[in-house]
């Protein structure tokens, strides 16, 4: 009967407990289904597991309780029920917590970028508040600690001083917006790329070859970095054509607009407002009259294809109407000394 009763005791707590977890996932489901709602799939995904264990904790704890155990050994029993139900809770908040952060951070306009910074330090938050209730779970004076850790807190200051460096420059990048997720950005050390995310550490490139470049925060926090994206991600871009000396300007001025505004639409990324625009510019060169033909594209890697793109087509239409684009040339002079 010692053994029997707290048996029976821990399965039906464990049964009643698996009862109210299904009730309660099936009403959970029910209700994203119907609202089509994320954080409520977020929320099930978070307690799917939990609630198990959460059962079985007190399925466990009912069961010591009813048992003839000696009263210290049924304490400490209860003291690493309490213990693990604490951790659990709290990883499971930190981990619920991360995933809101990133869903409702990806949605609100204005908001902080939602960044591997961002997730870490929402959660680390959790973990602290976690920490803080299993010490006074247990009676214990913070105060002692927190004088503990910051005297602590200085030494650890001072011989991480590098990782600290890149931790508060992390955030002030993720709060200053001037660098976001999906911008192109390109540093004075010659790295470019779009930014897929901001570490605690490191901030992470990827260029347009698709390879990534870690660079560390506090190194980009101390360069001249020219964003691509802000104001807008509108960027205007020249093209330079060379033509013959003996060529119609006006010709060729008609050619290269009527070239530029027949790819509107059909050329990806070449954007109709402002108009293209040509301008005979830099001009007289060594063997050529060089025009500028200007143009925006949507973004900072939508003008490689339209460059390639219109430069097709003009050569199509340089050479139906005859004008001819020149080879370099050099003229020599001799002179007799006599």
């Amino acid at each position: 009967m010692d053994l029997i009763v707290p048996a029976a005791i821990f399965a039906a707590v464990f049964t009643a407990g698996w009862v109210v977890r299904w009730i309660l996932m099936r009403a959970l489901r029910a209700w994203t289904s119907r609202s089509n709602s994320r954080p409520g799939l977020i929320l099930a995904a978070a307690l799917r597991g939990p609630l198990l264990i959460w059962s079985l904790m007190l399925a466990g704890h009912m069961a010591v309780q009813s048992s003839r155990l000696p009263e210290n050994a049924a304490g400490w029993v209860s003291r690493l029920l309490l213990v693990l139900w604490i951790l659990s809770v709290t990883m499971m908040s930190a981990r619920l917590v991360g995933n809101l952060v990133r869903y409702y951070g990806a949605d609100s306009q204005g908001a902080l970028p939602v960044t591997t910074l961002s997730r870490t330090l929402a959660q680390l938050f959790v973990c602290i508040l976690g920490a803080l209730w299993l010490l006074r779970a247990f009676r214990v004076d913070i105060t002692p600690v927190l004088t503990a850790l910051g005297v602590g807190g200085l030494a650890v200051a001072l011989a991480l001083q590098d990782t600290l460096s890149n931790l508060f420059s992390g955030f002030y990048i993720s709060v200053a917006h001037q660098v976001r997720l999906g911008d192109y950005i390109k540093l004075n050390t010659g790295e470019a790329g779009y930014v897929i995310d901001i570490g605690w550490r490191s901030i992470t490139l990827r260029e347009l070859s698709n390879n990534l470049i870690f660079i560390p925060n506090a190194k980009l926090a101390q360069a001249n970095v020219t964003n691509y994206h802000l104001p807008e991600k509108r960027v205007s871009v020249s093209l330079q054509v060379p033509v013959a000396f003996d060529s119609d300007l006006e010709k060729v001025e008609r050619v290269l607009l009527d070239t530029a505004q027949s790819a509107l639409g059909a050329v990806p990324g070449l954007m109709k407002d402002p108009a293209p625009s040509v301008s005979f510019d830099p001009g007289f060169g060594d063997f050529a009259l060089t025009y500028t033909l200007g143009f925006s594209v949507a973004e900072f890697a939508d003008q490689f294809n339209v460059r390639q793109e219109l430069r097709k087509r003009i050569l199509r239409g340089f050479r139906e109407q005859g004008i001819r684009i020149p080879f370099p040339t050099r003229t020599i002079r001799i002179e007799d000394p006599q």
